[in-house]
C-alpha cells in the first residue's frame, strides 16, 4: 500500500512503535513518532528512523498531537480507552495496531499464532519449520521483531509467521490469515479488556477475515475455544492432548497423529521431541497444523520437531548446582502459564513467583503448588496476595523476599537439595521490578550463572 499523502502519527518508541513507523515512512508515509520519554535520535535505532525521514516529538502528550494525522498507530501497551485515543476516534482518525501496518505493506501468506499461553514456543517452531522447507519466511509481532517491518514487501510465495497478542488484534481490521490459531483462553489481561468475554473476542479477531480456502486451528481440549467452531469461515482443524478429534492432530499413547479425510499419520513418538510437558505437546501439535496449511511436508515438520529446543525464558534449563537443576521460566507471565509450568515437574519444587499483580484468581495456581512446591519464595508487588492465597491452600513454607531477585536465588540456593529443583515462574508481569520479562528471565540467570 502506497501511504504518499498520508500523515501516521505513531504513538510509543519502543519496538512495534518503530517498526511501523519505518514501514510507513517506506512506503510513502509523512510519518511522527511521539513517545513521552526523551529518545536519543543520534543513537540506533533512532538514527536509522531519522535517515529515513521520520519525525520526532518527545515529552508530554495532548489532543494537539492528532491535528493533522490521517492514521493513528499506538503502542500494543497503550489502551484504547485512554483519552488521548477516544478523541481519535471521535475525530474519526483511524486508529491502526503495528500488526494492521503490517498487512497492508506485504503479500505474503500469514500464519497466525495467538492464545494465552504458548504462543512464543509455537511461533518460534512454526517459523523453524517454514524456513527448513526453502520459504522465504520472516517471523515477528509479539516476539520481540516488529512484524510491519519484518514482512514488507515480501512477495506472494513468502510466509509470514506473526505471533500476535489480544492487545494487537483488537486494533487490527485487515489481518487475513492463511493458517490462524487460538492455543487456548484463561484470564489474562482482564485489566485491560474487563471481562473474559471481550478478552476473547480480541483473540478470535484472528479469524476475521478467513475463507473458504483458510485454515481455522482450534483447541478442542479447551471449550471456549472449541466452541468458536461454528463461527468460523475457512477449514476447520483441532488439536488434543485429551483425545482423538475428527480432523487435526491429536496425542495418544505417547505418540503425535495427524488424522486428515480419516487417515491417521504418525508425526512422532514424544520420546522424539527435545521439550517437555503436556503443554508443549500442545505447541507442537498446533504447529504442525498450521505448517500443512501451507504445504511444509511432514518430513520436513518431522526433522524440525525432533531438533528443537524451546525459546529463552520458557522452562529454559541454566544450569545443575550441586545436583539441584534452575529452570527460567520467566515468560510464566500470568497463572496459566505458571500452573503449566508445575505441571510439567512431578513435585519437591522451589518456586520463585511474584511480580507485577494482575489480580487474577489464584486459587487453581497455589492449590496445585501446595502439592508440588517444597518452598514459595515470593518477590514483587504481588508477593503479600500470593503469600495469602498459599496459605489458605496449604503452602507449608513461604518466604517473602521483597523486591530482591538476588535474594531470592540465593534463599533457593541455601535451601536446594536433591532431588528439589528451583524453578523461577512468576504468575505475574515484571513491570514492578523490570522493563520486561526478558530483563527478569536474563537478571535471574545471570544470579544463578555467577554462583
Amino acid at each position: 500500500m502506497d501511504f504518499s499523502g498520508k500523515r501516521a502519527v505513531v504513538i510509543g518508541g519502543g519496538i512495534s512503535g518503530r517498526s511501523a513507523a519505518m514501514a510507513l515512512v517506506k512506503h510513502g508515509g509523512t510519518v511522527v513518532l511521539a513517545d513521552t520519554q526523551p529518545r536519543d535520535v543520534t543513537q540506533t535505532p533512532f538514527a536509522e528512523l531519522r535517515a529515513a525521514g521520520v519525525e520526532f516529538l518527545f515529552g508530554a502528550q495532548d489532543s494537539g498531537l492528532l491535528d493533522g494525522a490521517d492514521i493513528i498507530v499506538p503502542s500494543p501497551a497503550i489502551s484504547p480507552e485512554i483519552p488521548l485515543l477516544q478523541e481519535a476516534v471521535r475525530r474519526r482518525i483511524p486508529v491502526w495496531s503495528e500488526v494492521e501496518v503490517a498487512c497492508r505493506v506485504t503479500d505474503a501468506a500469514i500464519l497466525a499464532v495467538t492464545g494465552t499461553n504458548g504462543k512464543t514456543t509455537t511461533t518460534t517452531l512454526l517459523g523453524e519449520m517454514v524456513k527448513a522447507s526453502g520459504r522465504q519466511t520472516a517471523v515477528g509481532g509479539n516476539i520481540g521483531v516488529g512484524l510491519a517491518q519484518a514482512v514488507t514487501d515480501l512477495p506472494p510465495q513468502a510466509v509470514a509467521v506473526a505471533e500476535l497478542s489480544s492487545f494487537q488484534l483488537e486494533l487490527t481490521s485487515s489481518l487475513h490469515a492463511a493458517g490462524a490459531v487460538i492455543l487456548n483462553i484463561t484470564p489474562d489481561h482482564l485489566d485491560r479488556h474487563h471481562t473474559m468475554e471481550a478478552y476473547s473476542a480480541a483473540k478470535e479477531r484472528i479469524f476475521s477475515n478467513q475463507e473458504a480456502t483458510d485454515t481455522a486451528v482450534l483447541n478442542y481440549d479447551d471449550d471456549r475455544v472449541r466452541n468458536m467452531q461454528a463461527r468460523r469461515k475457512g477449514k476447520v482443524v483441532f488439536f488434543s492432548t485429551q483425545g482423538e478429534v475428527p480432523e487435526g492432530a491429536f496425542y495418544k499413547d505417547h505418540q503425535l497423529m495427524l488424522r486428515h479425510d480419516g487417515t491417521d499419520t504418525l508425526i512422532c513418538r514424544d520420546s522424539d521431541l527435545q521439550l517437555f510437558g503436556a503443554h508443549n505437546i500442545q505447541n507442537c501439535l498446533a504447529a504442525v497444523l498450521l505448517a500443512t496449511a501451507v504445504a511444509i511436508p511432514l518430513p520436513v515438520i518431522r526433522s524440525v520437531l525432533k531438533r528443537f529446543r524451546g525459546v529463552e525464558h520458557r522452562l529454559e534449563k541454566v544450569r545443575v548446582l550441586q545436583g539441584v537443576p534452575y529452570y527460567n521460566d520467566s515468560k510464566g507471565t500470568n497463572v496459566d502459564a505458571s500452573i503449566k509450568a508445575l505441571e510439567a515437574f512431578s513435585g519437591h519444587l522451589i518456586l520463585i513467583a511474584g511480580g507485577h499483580d494482575k489480580m487474577t484468581p489464584l486459587d487453581a495456581f497455589m492449590k496445585l503448588a501446595a502439592r508440588k512446591v517444597d518452598t514459595l519464595i515470593l518477590v514483587g508487588e504481588s508477593a503479600d496476595r500470593f503469600a495469602a492465597a498459599a496459605k489458605k491452600a496449604g503452602v507449608r513454607d513461604i518466604r517473602n523476599v521483597g523486591y530482591n531477585m538476588e535474594k531470592a536465588v540465593m534463599t533457593a540456593r541455601k535451601l536446594a537439595r536433591p532431588p528439589q529443583q528451583v524453578v523461577l515462574s512468576p504468575a505475574c508481569s515484571s513491570f514492578d521490578m523490570y522493563d520486561n520479562y526478558e530483563q527478569r528471565g536474563r537478571v535471574f540467570k545471570g544470579i544463578v550463572n555467577a554462583i
